[in-house]
């Protein structure tokens, strides 16, 4: 297959490329309209209880508020004579917007919740109707409606609001660094290569790689749930693994010209011999980053199908366009050359990591155990790891949606903005009025909002029919339903305890409780993450096992490739807690510190997983072909690690500077996947390979490459094509 791609592309050149160039543009034109159909949320499992809860309850009245006001009065409270008409006007003018709906105001008959602790607060409540694409602009138009009023300050939230603010701040970071990285990564792709035009290749593939993964969305969006961050991933995937295979493409093939290869054989044997490596790393890139299928929340989905579509891209523009652009380059892809990096136009091997596998080959022992010791440290803090949904709180300040959460938080109860939605069925109407007293009386709860009116402590303190029970559903054919409020924070243990307790409370037979709201989704969305992350976690490590297994023929190799990748994941995920949860640099990236979003860290570890099979795959390609020249374990690795140190630090670093570059985002979630999954890489790429692999693999010695057919005097299977004569041979230095 390789012989294949490598004689096609390379001798029908133009026509690749003007095929590449029409993908591109179709790509681009199509690809357009993605961000439009592209949504915000999809952090819950569709099939949970909590979800159902909120499907059933979303057609009635009052149970599905999207858009919160927190009216805050400048001068006196809210029950002065003045300010109760003010907030009437407010509330008249909040029921006349377009597409809003259920609006319920404190100073319009409102429940007493209502009512902030000091007495300056108020709260409106409404439903902005619409689907995922309508919302934001709805909620945007409703909030420059409530502006402007001198005798009262209104903030506008709520999950319609914030949606759209996630999605412009998202787009807008996205743009920002993306004029950061295309030119930041040109000149250290430059100062790499030591020429311009070897510099730009890389980069082709990425544009290449981007613009093939924005239709594959726009398509998927038009049928599907996708998330807007999965643009993040496509950027900065793109970029990255565009830049890995163009290194190892245009490294391997001035090699090959400096081995005295005219132009079109150069390139044909490059990508024979790259392209194994290349096809085998995108394969268990792809086999990781699939493995977020089996979660059913749809923003892990969309990282998928993101992630899926531009590695394959990637590696296919990199085995055809790539040749096909170096067979009719030849040597001018050492063109505009920087005068001072004419070594490594040459192609040749790294003097620093030739030096460095030797000092680790003689001393594997030593070496090791320092970076062990460093992982294990930064791994520690795992250990106390929170999770939680996302909310407000993800936003930075200036936004509106999180100064009215600020606000919703600080003047209310506690449990004001997360009341828990518990939906009953029964055949007998006595069941439902009675559940209410027993409701009221766990732990956790603050009152309990029912059919039979307000519960506090097992006590009714209003009657059915009170200002408090207008929200709840009424008439003929509605369900039985119960607002409970509790007296903690929504996200904390005791309000998921809360819910545990509700849903395991006895019922009469043929009676069922539903528990919804903002604790029932993230007590369902951890069970959903606890029940899948053992699957996709025994999923990716068999298909690593077996990609590799097929890659080097060997058993110990893809065994000790897995556990230095947990090793290095784990230490990620402990940095992340002691930056995100305990907000060690909260200060720097101006992010609000709390726990992890329940998503994120599955997320790192199918990307951080993949990208470190990807630089596996690079360094082992070339310790196993000087090991099937004929030299012995310790020269191999040295020869290994000195052909590719070089090629995988770069590539390591121009990566992590792609995804550290997303650091700088003003939306939490995209802080903690760039700098966490830009941390991974540069983990993997400097001390993983660079010093425990060639440690643990000179201990193996000749372990590494056991099979059973080898014990039993077989011959193994054939390798990968050989194009070139053995490497130079690079004598590990005792």
């Amino acid at each position: 297959m390789y012989r294949w791609l490598g004689a096609f592309a390379t001798r029908r050149p133009r026509c690749v490329l003007l095929a590449a160039l029409g993908f591109l543009v179709l790509s681009l034109v199509v690809g357009a309209s993605a961000t439009s159909r592209l949504k915000t949320q999809g952090y819950d499992d569709p099939a949970s209880d909590s979800s159902f809860a909120a499907r059933v309850t979303a057609p009635y009245p009052g149970t599905d508020a999207n858009l919160i006001v927190v009216v805050r009065v400048r001068h006196g409270g809210v029950d002065g004579s003045a300010t109760r008409g003010e907030g009437r006007t407010l509330t008249r003018r909040l029921a006349a917007q377009p597409y809003v709906s259920d609006v319920s105001s404190y100073w319009s008959g409102g429940a007493p919740g209502l009512r902030g602790r000091d007495g300056r607060s108020a709260l409106l409540l409404a439903h902005v109707d619409g689907g995922a694409e309508q919302l934001g602009p709805r909620a945007e138009r409703v909030r420059a409606a409530l502006s402007g009023d001198p005798a009262l300050t209104v903030r506008v939230g709520g999950p319609a609001l914030a949606g759209s603010e996630t999605q412009h701040l998202a787009a807008a970071d996205l743009k920002r660094a993306e004029a950061v990285v295309l030119p930041g990564t040109l000149a250290l792709l430059v100062l790499v290569f030591g020429s311009v035009v070897a510099a730009a290749l890389p980069l082709l593939i990425g544009v290449l790689a981007i613009g093939g993964t924005l239709l594959a969305l726009s398509l998927l969006g038009a049928v599907t749930d996708v998330s807007v961050f999965a643009l993040n991933l496509t950027t900065a995937l793109g970029l990255g693994l565009g830049i890995d295979y163009g290194l190892l493409i245009v490294s391997r093939f001035r090699e090959e010209l400096t081995a005295g290869h005219e132009s079109r054989e150069a390139a044909r044997r490059t990508a024979c011999t790259a392209g194994h490596t290349i096809f085998f790393s995108a394969a268990t890139v792809c086999a990781a980053l699939a493995a977020l299928l089996l979660f059913p929340p749809y923003f892990l989905r969309s990282f998928a199908y993101a992630g899926i579509a531009v590695v394959a891209v990637a590696a296919v523009a990199a085995t055809t366009v790539l040749p096909a652009l170096l067979a009719l380059l030849g040597p001018r892809v050492n063109a505009w050359a920087v005068p001072w990096r004419r070594r490594a136009r040459a192609g040749c091997a790294s003097r620093f990591w030739e030096r460095l596998a030797g000092v680790v080959v003689c001393r594997p022992v030593l070496a090791a155990l320092p970076v062990l010791a460093l992982l294990a440290v930064l791994a520690a803090p795992f250990t106390h790891a929170e999770f939680a949904t996302p909310d407000d709180r993800a936003l930075p300040r200036i936004t509106s949606s999180r100064q009215a959460g600020d606000l919703l938080r600080g003047d209310f109860d506690r449990g004001s903005g997360g009341a828990l939605t518990v939906f009953l069925t029964s055949p007998t109407p006595q069941t439902a009025l009675d559940y209410a007293p027993g409701l009221s009386r766990l732990p956790g709860v603050a009152e309990v909002v029912g059919p039979s009116g307000v519960w506090r402590e097992g006590r009714r303190v209003a009657p059915p029919g009170s200002a408090a029970t207008r929200l709840l559903p009424s008439g003929p054919g509605a369900p039985a339903l119960f607002s409970v409020v509790p007296s903690v924070d929504p996200r904390s243990g005791p309000a998921q305890r809360l819910v545990r307790t509700i849903r395991r409370t006895p019922t009469p037979a043929g009676t069922e409780i539903h528990v919804g709201g903002p604790s029932a989704a993230l007590v369902d969305a951890k069970d959903t993450i606890a029940r899948r992350l053992p699957i996709a976690a025994a999923v990716i490590a068999a298909s690593t096992f077996v990609l590799l297994f097929l890659f080097s023929r060997s058993l110990v190799l893809p065994l000790k490739a897995i556990a230095l990748n947990c090793l290095s994941l784990a230490a990620v995920l402990g940095a992340m807690v002691w930056v995100f949860q305990a907000g060690h640099l909260s200060t720097l990236l101006g992010f609000t510190p709390g726990p992890l979003s329940t998503t994120m860290p599955v997320l790192l570890f199918c990307i951080v997983f993949g990208l470190s099979v990807d630089y596996e795959v690079f360094v082992l390609a070339r310790i196993k072909e000087a090991h099937d020249a004929g030299h012995d374990t310790a020269d191999a690795i040295v020869n290994g690690v000195a052909r590719t140190g070089g090629i995988v630090t770069t590539a390591g670093a121009l990566l992590a500077f792609t995804l550290l570059a997303f650091g700088t985002s003003r939306v939490a979630l995209v802080q903690f996947f760039g700098i966490g999954a830009g941390l991974g890489v540069l983990l993997d790429a400097t001390l993983v390979r660079g010093v425990l692999v060639p440690a643990l693999m000179r201990l193996a010695g000749g372990l590494n490459w056991w099979a059973p057919w080898t014990s039993a005097g077989r011959p193994p299977p054939a390798g990968p094509p050989r194009e070139r004569p053995p490497p130079d041979r690079v004598p590990a230095r005792a």
